[in-house]
């Protein structure tokens, strides 16, 4: 009877299998390269320059003092042969003080930007995530997946990149 129990339960479990696979095969699978979405959108670029515009000032101090300081070290190594000692610690102050200058505004600045950056692209991908659920309900998707998930797309009308691209770019 336990053998007739246990054929009858794998008999069951094959079935069921089976039965998985056909609903699986009517699922209709869409695939989307966020990166490549990323990229080709106009608010992307905008988002840079405007980031740019916000922290030009620093920006420009930081590149000031990286200009001054390599102008410095340039002066003590080509006027080596001529300074005193008394102006080449001159020079040494000089650059160390610019160099922590520097230092004390470099790293706060590259928070800033690193910050600002990261907000703007969660913005924009939520606005991807929109169009991505609006187009998968209203084109009926069960499931759309990052194209890193895929190893093969039978179908290039399943690759729904673009449309997103598209719909993404109409929003503000």
């Amino acid at each position: 009877m336990t053998k007739y129990n246990k054929a009858a339960a794998l008999l069951l479990t094959l079935a069921s299998g089976m039965f998985c696979m056909q609903a699986n095969a009517a699922q209709k699978i869409g695939v989307i390269d966020v990166q490549a979405v990323f990229q080709q959108l106009p608010q992307a670029a905008a988002i840079e320059s405007s980031i740019n515009a916000e922290f030009k000032d620093r920006i420009e101090e930081i590149q000031r003092l990286q200009t001054d300081i390599k102008y410095y070290m340039d002066k003590k190594q080509r006027e080596a042969a001529t300074l005193s000692e008394a102006q080449k610690q001159e020079l040494d102050d000089k650059i160390r003080t610019l160099g922590a200058e520097y230092q004390e505004k470099a790293k706060p600045l590259d928070n800033d930007l690193r910050r600002r950056k990261a907000e703007e692209q969660n913005r924009l991908l939520s606005m991807i995530k929109q169009s991505v659920d609006k187009i998968g309900a209203s084109e009926k998707y069960d499931l759309i997946l990052q194209n890193t998930a895929v190893v093969y797309l039978g179908n290039e009308s399943d690759n729904l990149s673009q449309k997103v691209v598209e719909a993404v770019s109409k929003m503000k």
